[in-house]
């Protein structure tokens, strides 16, 4: 069945929701301005019958509450231990993470953070080094992301917002969770990528050893594509980025018939590499 909760943490009071399925734990993330809603398909599907997916509502978010101190939570890295909280709160010592947008720049932040991460999957997610050069290589010049940021939205840029982001799934609940957002997270967090609060994305994913999936829509119309594709990535699952033909910025969504496979075989294969973890003696070194 499921079920929904409210954590306190030191940053916001944050709303979860988890699936009915027993396996790995499965963290989703989502993007700017959006809420674990977005999820729901997942959440309510195979995959989340056969694992105990997690959804977020990130601080300013969806039923979470605003920031108590937003100057030190909108921020990836701020995120970044907000879900580090939620999954001490939840009893999990080993899960992987799916990262949508925003919610995966947060996944990237966690592979150094977090001691029991099994796998990171993103999508629409460039992993960038945090200085202006880098955010025009890894994102396209689409005017509308330039909304991302901005802390008041009218009625018209909500639109074009809603939109881009969603494509064919754009609906009133998207909207609403638009509306709703704190406006100063949007701010904020594009301020803080730039002023010393982010991590060295590219770096991260480049150095890892955690397996990371990538899976983009092909006509993402945020996502440099090429960018992701040039990354040298050591650790990248299954040794090639999917990408979704038809799909664009929220291929979970709108093709989560092609989608929802990937996630679960990615899913039962990093839940079979901590089980032979577990398995392995003491000392001994685990594929």
């Amino acid at each position: 069945m499921g079920t929904k909760q409210t954590i306190h943490t030191s940053r916001a009071d944050i709303a979860v929701r988890t699936s009915a399925g027993t396996g790995l734990p499965l963290i989703l993330l989502h993007g700017n301005s959006s809420c674990k809603e977005v999820f729901t398909r997942q959440m309510e599907g195979s995959v989340g019958e056969a694992y105990n997916l997690v959804a977020i509502d990130l601080p300013g978010h969806g039923a979470s509450s605003d920031a108590f101190d937003p100057a030190a939570t909108y921020s990836i890295s701020g995120y970044a231990e907000t879900v580090l909280e939620v999954i001490a709160a939840l009893g999990i010592k080993r899960a992987a993470i799916y990262g949508w947008s925003l919610g995966g720049h947060v996944a990237i932040d966690l592979i150094p953070r977090f001691a029991g991460l099994a796998g990171v999957m993103i999508t629409g997610t460039p992993p960038i080094r945090p200085t202006l050069e880098s955010f025009q290589a890894g994102f396209k010049p689409e005017p509308v992301a330039a909304l991302f940021g901005q802390e008041t939205l009218s009625e018209a840029e909500m639109d074009a917002f809603a939109r881009a982001v969603y494509g064919s799934a754009d609906s009133a609940a998207f909207r609403a969770a638009l509306a709703r957002t704190d406006g100063r997270a949007r701010r904020m967090m594009i301020e803080n990528i730039f002023n010393g609060q982010t991590a060295d994305q590219r770096q991260i994913v480049e150095t890892s050893d955690i397996p990371v999936a990538i899976i983009d829509g092909a006509h993402d119309p945020f996502v440099n594509l090429d960018y992701v594709a040039g990354l040298s990535i050591p650790s990248l699952w299954e040794s090639h980025c999917f990408i979704l033909r038809g799909a664009a910025h929220a291929p979970f969504l709108t093709h989560a018939d092609r989608f929802d496979p990937i996630l679960a075989r990615f899913a039962a294969d990093v839940a079979k590499r901590t089980a032979r973890r577990r398995r392995a003696p003491k000392g001994a070194a685990a594929a």
